[in-house]
Formats: structure tokens, C-alpha cells, sequence
């Protein structure tokens, strides 16, 4: 069953992330910023916070994923790793080729501090087993930290579900208790899933407390939680983890917009992923194009801003399609091992 909420808030929460890259990292956000200074400053300084409506909404997909499969062995459940590492990994691979080549065109064209340098082999293999940040290696291309993070989040939560069965709800709330009051606050923790499994936790809570009819305790408690670390602590990536998570509990199974804006909410939540991976390197390409050539005319480097939101889309869309709907195809088609 489709939702169409779901499909809202990645479409939302994509859009939101391109517009906070092409606003964060210049050229050509520094020369328009001339003519909107506040709206450039705001996606620059807030757009982010559309992580955290990833975080959560991957916890309510995967609680509703594992949940429909029932109990596992231990080897059923390192099969649900590897298939999530390769669902995560062969686009990401080709989005790396990508990323290495349009950077090469913008360090040839116009170097900037934001641009990588060339990768190194053992760079590009701990990118590929994603484990770059916990190595110490600079990031290939914007985003690629959270691949990583994801995959450690499910891993995580599979694990759970392995070591606890029924009782999973209880070690999910307890582990997204101490990510909350503790490892959320150390910014030394930002390379590890568990310093974001405070919002994938309300994600996998949202689902039981919607799936299980206790919509209104369950989530009553967490708020009451999340605000408790909050007054503790106050952090805007949590407020808005907390009201996404809500939202998602309260209106599951609620009934569907129209046909036609399902289907339009339907392609750009599918290929969100996808976007996320390959908006950053056309960015890139076009961030060194339009400084080289408009380098202090504001106008044109706002059409340039709009330009490469544009061609992100595009290649996000073209990536989906021609990328990652095959490699999934092709894991749908793998033969398992017993």
C-alpha cells in the first residue's frame, strides 16, 4: 500500500536538501545573495533540517517493512543487511563515477574549497563499504554521509528485532531515549548511527503506535519524552524529527489525495534517493560554469541557482530510471541462498 504522506515528505524533504546545497556552497549563492539575502541565508542555515524527516520516515518504512516479515533466525537477518547494503550501494557506486568526474571539470574550471580533491583508492573503497567518516576520509560528494548512516540505522534496528522479537518496542524506545538525552548531544558522535537513532526511533515508533491502535498513548509518551530532553537541551533537528513522527503516527491509513497528485508525489518520492545522490556533482559543474563566466552579476547567478535545480531534477529523474530501478529489479531477481 502506497502512502501518500510518505511520498510528500521525501519529494518535500529532497527539494529542501538541494536548495540547502546550492544555498550553503557557492559561487553562485554568494553573488545572489545580493538579491535575496534572507531566503538564501534561511535555506543555508535551515535547509537541513529536511535530514530529519528522512531519519524519521526511514524508521517508519523499515519498522513497517520488518514488521510484515515476522521472526527471524540470525541468518535471515544478516540477509536483510546485505540487501539493504546493496540496495544503498550500486546506485551509490555509479553516483561516486559520477561525482568523481564532474569534480575533476570543476577543479579544471574553477577551483573552489567546496569542490573534492581527487580520491585516493583506499578513499574510494571505504566510500564504497561506507565507512568514510568513520576512517577519516574527506566525502566524495555532499550527502554521502548519510548512505552511510542509514545502513547503520537498519542494521541496528534489524538487530533489535533479532535480539528482542516481540520486545523490540522496548529496546527501540530505550536506545532512542539514550541517543536523545546522550549520544545526540556529543558532536562527536555524527559519524555513528546512534547518534540519529533518536529520530529514526520515532520513525519505528510512529509505526507500532499506528499499526497497533495506541496511536494516542504511544505518541503522547514520546512527545512527552522528547520535549522533557528538549527543555534538557534544545535542538531544532529533534522539533522537527518529533513533529514529523507525529504526524506520521496520527495520520496513517488516513484516506489518499487525488489520482493525479499521487502519481506526481509518487515519481519524485521514488526518486529522492536518487537525487540525493547526483544533485550535488551537476551542482558542481554548474556552480564553476556560472562563476567563471557571471562571477559578480547577481541576476544571472540566481538563473544559474534555477538552472541547476532544474538539471538536478533531471539527472535525478534520468538516475532513477535508468540506475537505480534497475539495480533493484536485479536484486528482486537474485537468486538467495538458503
Amino acid at each position: 500500500m502506497r502512502l501518500p504522506l510518505i511520498d510528500l515528505l521525501k519529494a518535500l524533504a529532497a527539494q529542501l536538501i538541494v536548495l540547502h546545497h546550492l544555498a550553503f556552497y557557492g559561487p553562485m549563492s554568494d553573488a545572489a545573495r545580493e538579491l535575496a539575502p534572507a531566503l538564501i541565508e534561511g535555506f543555508a542555515r535551515h535547509g537541513r533540517l529536511a535530514v530529519q524527516v528522512f531519519l524519521v520516515v526511514g524508521g517508519f518504512l523499515a519498522a513497517r517493512a520488518l514488521a510484515s516479515r515476522g521472526s527471524r533466525t540470525a541468518g535471515q537477518s544478516l540477509r536483510l543487511v546485505w540487501q539493504r547494503y546493496y540496495r544503498l550501494a550500486i546506485p551509490l557506486a555509479a553516483a561516486l563515477a559520477l561525482a568523481l568526474a564532474c569534480a575533476a571539470v570543476a577543479r579544471a574550471w574553477l577551483p573552489q574549497p567546496s569542490t573534492p580533491t581527487a580520491a585516493s583508492l583506499p578513499q574510494l573503497v571505504a566510500h564504497l563499504f561506507l565507512l568514510q567518516d568513520l576512517l577519516g576520509f574527506e566525502a566524495l560528494s555532499a550527502g554521502v554521509w548519510y548512505v552511510a548512516i542509514d545502513f547503520q540505522l537498519y542494521a541496528l534496528l534489524v538487530a533489535l528485532f533479532w535480539l528482542s522479537g516481540h520486545g523490540a518496542m522496548a529496546l527501540v524506545a530505550g536506545l532512542a531515549a539514550a541517543s536523545l538525552f546522550h549520544f545526540n548531544r556529543l558532536p562527536a558522535w555524527d559519524a555513528w548511527g546512534l547518534y540519529f537513532f533518536a529520530a529514526y526511533g520515532m520513525g519505528v515508533l510512529a509505526y507500532w503506535a499506528a499499526a497497533h491502535k495506541r496511536t494516542a498513548g504511544i505518541l503522547a509518551l514520546m512527545a512527552g519524552v522528547v520535549v522533557l530532553a528538549l527543555l534538557l537541551d534544545f535542538r531544532s533537528r529533534i522539533a522537527v524529527a518529533l513533529a514529523t513522527a507525529v504526524l506520521l503516527g496520527l495520520t496513517f491509513g488516513r484516506p489518499s489525495l487525488p489520482r493525479a497528485a499521487m502519481r506526481s508525489l509518487r515519481f519524485l518520492g521514488d526518486m529522492s534517493y536518487s537525487l540525493f545522490l547526483v544533485h550535488y556533482p551537476v551542482c558542481l559543474v554548474v556552480n564553476a560554469a556560472f562563476g567563471s563566466w557571471w562571477p559578480a552579476d547577481p541576476a544571472a547567478n540566481v538563473i544559474g541557482l534555477l538552472l541547476a535545480w532544474g538539471l538536478s531534477l533531471l539527472a535525478g529523474a534520468l538516475f532513477h530510471r535508468h540506475v537505480e530501478k534497475p539495480a533493484v529489479l536485479w536484486l528482486g531477481r537474485a537468486p538467495r541462498p538458503a
